[in-house]
């Protein structure tokens, strides 16, 4: 099993926000069972968390996660994800990074850990989804 992690998610583990520790204990047990994978832009997102590069580098190994770099065929369905909601009325409350990170999922994973804001069900009804309870 391959479990592509959300930025949202990683944030709430480390900032040890409510809900961290039942996180932590879902990318444990997928982990055993798996790959922990994330994409470019997650990994940009976290960046402004850590201090330096080798900081966060670290906090990822320790957590058994690595970099997975986007293909072109998830890119390309962001793009055309992304050109619907525009085009269905959708605000720019999600941009193409929101939409890269669930395509990588769908193409490059089985299961996206996310706190879903609705738009990824709607977007994506063919990703499965890792959410805390």
């Amino acid at each position: 099993m391959r479990l592509a992690l959300d930025t949202s998610v990683l944030l709430t583990i480390f900032n040890r926000e409510p809900g961290a520790e039942e996180w932590m204990e879902a990318l444990v047990r997928a982990r055993r069972q798996g790959q922990l994978v994330l994409c470019e832009v997650v990994y940009a997102e976290l960046a402004p968390a850590f201090a330096t590069r080798p900081e966060l580098e670290q906090v990822l190994a320790d957590l058994g996660a690595r970099l997975d770099p986007i293909t072109a065929d998830a890119a390309w369905l962001a793009g055309r994800t992304f050109r619907r909601y525009r085009e269905a009325g959708g605000p720019r409350q999600h941009l193409i990074p929101d939409f890269l990170v669930a395509a990588h999922a769908q193409t490059q994973a089985d299961t996206l850990a996310a706190h879903d804001r609705g738009y990824l069900r709607r977007y994506f009804p063919d990703l499965a989804l890792l959410e805390r309870r």
